[in-house]
């Protein structure tokens, strides 16, 4: 199987290198007309309008916007008044259907392609890309490890690249994705075309390290920081003493009046804790539904569909559930666990009250909580002996390894817990590196170089993991604030 760099490069090779250059808009569309034709509404928010402008006069973006402030519009008006492809990457494959049908629905030609497709389906897509099919495409940057993909992307030509959820990019960011570090090279395929970056949280650090990886000097990408306040939000920290304490919060807080009449969704870091407390839920009479990654995925999907249209006002979910998706009536948003950092807080409290009526989002603060993160970010943090163990596993034991998989190696290298998934990122950054072929069986199995030093060297490995140390110690830092919290977020991700 040929390496994703190979087939770039490959790629690369037959492709003209454009110089990025500005949108040349259609005479019969504006910006402001396509908001009104399209979307309904009459004016732009917040600084949506000055980044349309600056990326349609082909200048490079980075946004930084609170979730539901309506950073999408920010590539989506360009597309609409641009003859050229806009193509989206984004790593949310289970929402980008719901993405896209909701623009379909809207008269925007839109389209996805990712793993979800049969077979039938992706060729039929990529005729019809090749064809000048699409306005707007979303598409994991995994597709580019495909070679036909990179071959139909040679036929279009990409007049804008928006990056989505731009924090996957960092390896300093809390949803770090390896295939998001190999941007530069998808800019470089396609062109290196105008080049959008959004997210809801970055730090000044994760976005210098986002410039860094996507090939941008920061000179020549201009931040729009639109802070992270939303005004009718209402943030509090509970401090209680068992789970216990912890289901009668949760019952009171529900049946209170004050935030009645909306969606909950109530956040759980393990599975576990999540189903015990779901029992005494439906003890309580507290009606509700569970979303976790032990459910299939078309239960998963269904408990989803559910929630967005209202068959379900109560959801108890680990934080897979909510990226994404944009219902406007969640009135409140409670961590019944303690989130192992502030991005990853702030992401998700951020999906109550887009309907800018007052909501409410209450951590449930347990000082024994902290145990479950930190040994979350041992199991993120393989050390320099892990590392070394599993690239001897996979040179020793190849046949063995593709016999049986992963969870055969896992087994093996661990005895302490069948959720220790070291072995999950140990394998996600050894394809990142390029010392195997692919993340997933088979693939991950065919082994491409030697073990760089970055994995033999403690020194670094440590680095990464007292970073997220450091965020997790924000979060209880954040717990013990006495002013406005609001004031808190804003000194984190501003300063």
């Amino acid at each position: 199987m040929r390496r994703s760099s190979d087939i770039l490069q490959s790629s690369n090779m037959q492709l003209p290198k454009l110089r990025c250059a500005a949108f040349v808009p259609a005479y019969i569309m504006t910006p402001h007309k396509a908001l009104q034709q399209y979307f309904g509404y009459e004016n732009f928010r917040t600084s949506q309008s000055s980044v349309i402008d600056h990326v349609l006069g082909g200048n490079h973006a980075m946004v930084v916007m609170p979730t539901g402030m309506g950073k999408s519009l920010c590539y989506q008006i360009p597309a609409l008044v641009s003859d050229d492809l806009t193509l989206v990457l984004s790593p949310l494959v289970a929402l980008m259907k719901d993405q896209v049908d909701a623009l379909v629905s809207r008269g925007i030609d839109a389209a996805f392609i990712n793993s979800s497709l049969d077979r039938e389906t992706r060729l039929q897509r990529y005729d019809e890309v090749a064809a000048g099919k699409y306005r707007i495409l979303y598409v994991t940057p995994e597709r580019f490890r495909k070679a036909d993909f990179c071959e139909i992307m040679r036929s279009r030509k990409v007049g804008l690249l928006a990056i989505d959820e731009a924090h996957c990019v960092s390896q300093w960011g809390h949803d770090f994705r390896p295939d998001y570090s190999r941007i530069a090279e998808i800019r470089d395929l396609i062109g290196n075309p105008t080049t959008i970056a959004l997210t809801a949280t970055a730090t000044a650090e994760c976005r210098d390290d986002i410039y860094r990886v996507i090939g941008i000097e920061s000179s020549q990408i201009r931040l729009f920081h639109e802070g992270i306040d939303r005004p009718n939000l209402t943030l509090d920290v509970c401090p209680v003493l068992d789970e216990d304490e912890k289901v009668q919060q949760i019952v009171e807080t529900l049946r209170s009046d004050q935030y009645a009449g909306g969606s909950v969704i109530l956040y759980f870091s393990l599975i576990k804790t999540l189903q015990r407390i779901s029992d005494q839920l439906f003890r309580q009479g507290v009606d509700h539904v569970c979303y976790h990654g032990d459910l299939n995925r078309g239960q998963r999907r269904r408990i989803q569909d559910d929630f967005m249209t209202g068959d379900a006002d109560v959801v108890l979910a680990t934080n897979a559930f909510g990226m994404g998706v944009d219902k406007s009536d969640i009135r409140i948003v409670m961590h019944v666990e303690t989130p192992g950092s502030i991005e990853s807080y702030y992401q998700e409290v951020g999906r109550a009250g887009r309907d800018d009526r007052p909501s409410l989002c209450r951590w449930l603060y347990d000082q024994s909580d902290l145990m479950t993160q930190m040994q979350f970010i041992e199991w993120s943090n393989p050390d320099a002996d892990f590392y070394g163990r599993v690239y001897t596993m996979l040179t020793e034991n190849n046949e063995q390894c593709r016999a049986f998989g992963l969870q055969w190696m896992n087994e093996r290298l661990q005895k302490v817990s069948r959720h220790d998934h070291r072995l999950a990122t140990a394998i996600s950054m050894l394809d990142r590196q390029g010392v195997i072929a692919g993340p997933r069986e088979p693939e991950c199995f065919e082994l491409l170089s030697d073990l760089p030093t970055f994995f033999r060297d403690e020194d670094q490995l440590a680095e990464k993991k007292r970073r997220d140390q450091e965020r997790l110690y924000a979060m209880v830092q954040y717990a013990a604030w006495e002013g406005d919290r609001k004031e808190f977020l804003n000194d984190y991700f501003l300063g």
